[in-house]
């Protein structure tokens, strides 16, 4: 994360927040290379932190109102501190309510999704399904298997694949996060399943970022290309 020298909010050590003006019409009447760079600059932080959710957590007029003050030399009513200590407090009330939503949608995903045909649940709570059979030997956790693999958000959204690469991932099945380790244990070598991971068995309360938020529920097609005893 890079800090910018004009606008930093640092929201619980997590991400950097700001406001751009809603409204306008997105144009300005540039004069010369002074107002382009001041524009352009704009435009920069403005699309970056909106994407940071900056716009639905804080009050824009009074940022702005407040921001302009800083800039301009006058007096504002609040210490450097104490203002540090209201963003931190109040950003992560924000960002504990969404994370919540979260751990919340996994969990309705996993309900509904444990009565769908093919569906297994252990009794970690890792959901699993079939996509193909294989016969060969299965992976203790201290064997080291060769993987294809895609990982998706329950939206569909994917994060990360090897899938197209001319070889297989290969890692100790006992160093990766333990929906992994249990799932692939079940599997046969030529095996393909897909694993439904709450939370508790993926990156869980911390996440991942910034790729997988906290509390993130996971999906991943698993194909057990080999199996090799032993790390």
């Amino acid at each position: 994360m890079k800090k910018t020298s004009l606008i930093l909010l640092l929201v619980g050590g997590l991400f950097v927040v700001a406001c751009n003006k809603k409204g306008g019409s997105g144009s300005a009447n540039l004069k010369n290379q002074k107002d382009s760079a001041s524009y352009a600059l704009g435009v920069l932080y403005g699309k970056n932190l909106k994407r940071n959710g900056a716009d639905t957590i804080f009050d824009i007029a009074i940022l702005q109102k407040a921001f302009g003050a800083v800039l301009k030399g006058d007096s504002v009513t609040m210490a450097d501190q104490q203002a540090s200590m209201l963003v931190d407090a109040y950003a992560k009330k924000q960002q504990d309510a969404k994370f919540e939503t979260n751990k919340g949608k996994g969990e309705k995903f996993l309900a509904d999704n444990k009565s769908k045909a093919g569906v297994k649940t252990t009794a970690s709570g890792l959901q699993y399904s079939v996509m193909k059979e294989g016969t060969g030997p299965k992976p203790a956790a201290t064997d080291t298997v060769s993987v294809y693999y895609k990982g998706t958000t329950i939206d569909g959204k994917e994060f990360d694949s090897n899938i197209g690469q001319p070889s297989p991932i290969s890692f100790p099945l006992n160093g990766v996060i333990p929906g992994w380790t249990e799932g692939v244990q079940l599997m046969s070598e030529g095996s393909k399943y897909k694993f439904f991971i709450p939370y508790a068995l993926g990156y869980g309360e911390r996440g991942s970022p910034p790729t997988i938020e906290p509390f993130s529920m996971l999906v991943f097609e698993v194909e057990l290309v080999k199996v090799k005893k032993g790390n």
